[in-house]
């Protein structure tokens, strides 16, 4: 998991270890961690300046970029994506540089002093499941469908068309019919085929606009690109609430 660790690093040795663990060759997999006395510049569609204190940077594998503070959850700064990362020394102090093209944003990190350089080699195979079966997860959401999207309506669930069972078939704020398949872990490109047919299916039989959305804890890169290019949705679900079943009453209930 560690690749390697700087402590107290002089400038010239920081500029040297981020240059090689930013290059997009060794790249791979690699998370980097960078705490110190920072100030940060965005400039894009606004601007702001954190003047220099004690900050927390982590640049993720993606390119993406996080800059903390000592308190609270949400960053003092970030990047979701960045196209182009890199480091130079500028003044005696090291700037770390990372661009976004489309918007055109750009956050500049001075490192006036550093206390701690890590580079981690992170894996996570593990899948995350939303608690409960499918069938659970189907009742809460035919519940509550405003979890997939405000004003959605449930007209049915397990729909039968001629390739299968829609796990649910609703109508949306505008009035158009939707198709949801739900999947309580990673959806990949076997969700989005079964999403793909349950849709083309229904657009037979109906007439009007049918969406396809696909709702799942999350999705594969690939599965999202063939989403993207059938016209179809994603709706990312992280937790849902509990359905409890209503009980029949008993004649023998005391």
């Amino acid at each position: 998991m560690l690749q390697a660790v700087l402590t107290h690093p002089t400038p010239h040795e920081l500029l040297t270890f981020l240059r090689r663990h930013l290059h997009p060759t060794a790249a791979g997999g690699v998370t980097l961690h960078l705490a110190g006395e920072l100030e940060v510049v965005y400039a894009g569609r606004a601007a702001s300046m954190a003047e220099a204190g004690d900050r927390f940077v982590i640049v993720k594998p993606d390119g993406s970029l996080q800059v903390h503070g000592p308190r609270g959850v949400k960053p003092v700064n970030w990047q979701p994506r960045t196209d182009h990362l890199s480091a130079d020394l500028e003044d005696g102090a090291v700037l770390l540089h990372a661009e976004r093209r489309s918007p055109a944003e750009v956050v500049r990190v001075r490192v006036l002093s550093c206390a701690l350089a890590s580079a981690l080699s992170l894996t996570d195979d593990a899948q995350f499941l939303l608690q409960g079966t499918e069938a659970e997860m189907q009742a809460a959401l035919a519940r509550w469908p405003e979890l997939i999207e405000d004003g959605l309506k449930v007209l049915d669930r397990e729909l039968l068309v001629g390739v299968g069972g829609i796990d649910l078939y609703a109508r949306d704020a505008q009035g158009r019919l939707v198709v949801v398949e739900l999947k309580r872990g990673r959806a990949g490109h076997e969700a989005v085929h079964q999403l793909s047919r349950y849709v083309e299916q229904v657009r037979t039989q109906v007439p009007g606009e049918v969406r396809g959305i696909l709702a799942a804890p999350a999705a594969t890169a690939p599965a999202l690109q063939v989403l993207a290019s059938r016209g179809l949705e994603f709706r990312a679900l992280d937790a849902l609430p509990q359905v409890k079943e209503e009980r029949q009453p008993s004649l023998f209930a005391l």
